[in-house]
């Protein structure tokens, strides 16, 4: 595997710094590093790329967000044709539609939750077909700095469940709770039974080593607009 030079954005928060921490304990090289913060271990540290000499953003090879709807953007617009993994939620209709028009000029990857575990967890709610007529409710709980309520992956959930299902469901039911770093529960009940499935992600390095594996993955493909399903359903362009 080529080692990759990681350009990591939104560095300075909880998960940007497990997702350098995550980069330091791999082969590829920390390159540029962008946040409110300087890093010590990354070759170039800066607070903003409006700044950042092209010379620098090239040698990018792969860029991990975890910032924001508006530092996701300003992140597209200085960065022109580089591979992008983001994890970042609380975006809008209108904003994936400018995210995928992006897409056609370099490879991004999106996902609401890059824990491979939970990816498995939705790929198993796919056998809820069977009991399409119970009556389906979500429910998810994380910290309380959380600022998308109900969270990406809890909405993520429901589309899938409405997919499966082919009827709408209610919106997520969110708690905001201590350090939670995430609960997703989805319920299933007939007048004679119950089913409750539930994912629990035990600490944020789960998210941050998802992020890694999938900019391994993306810096082999074309420019296209990605998911979990793409990378671990083999899905990608060689």
């Amino acid at each position: 595997m080529k080692k990759l030079k990681i350009g990591l954005f939104g560095g300075s928060g909880k998960m940007g710094q497990q997702a350098e921490a995550v980069v330091l304990q791999s082969k590829h090289t920390p390159y540029l590093f962008v946040g409110s913060k300087k890093s010590m271990h990354f070759a170039i540290s800066v607070s903003d790329l409006r700044n950042t000499e092209d010379e620098i953003l090239n040698e990018v090879d792969v860029w991990i967000d975890f910032s924001s709807a508006l530092g996701l953007f300003e992140l597209l617009k200085f960065t022109k044709n580089t591979a992008i993994v983001s994890g970042t939620t609380g975006l809008a209709k209108d904003q994936f539609k400018k995210i995928k028009s992006q897409a056609l000029k370099r490879p991004i990857f999106w996902a609401s939750n890059l824990s491979i575990g939970l990816w498995s967890f939705r790929q198993a709610l796919k056998a809820m077909s069977t009991i399409a007529d119970f009556d389906f409710a979500i429910e998810e709980v994380h910290h309380t700095e959380k600022k998308d309520k109900p969270s990406g992956t809890a909405l993520t959930l429901r589309n899938d469940l409405e997919s499966i299902l082919n009827r709408k469901i209610d919106l997520p039911q969110a708690q905001r709770l201590g350090g939670v770093y995430g609960i997703h529960t989805v319920y299933a009940a007939s007048q004679d039974e119950l089913i409750s499935f539930k994912h629990q992600a035990i600490n944020r390095k789960v998210f941050a080593s998802g992020a890694l594996r999938a900019a391994e993955w993306l810096v082999n493909q074309k420019s296209g607009f990605y998911s979990m399903d793409d990378m671990l359903l083999k899905r990608g362009n060689k």
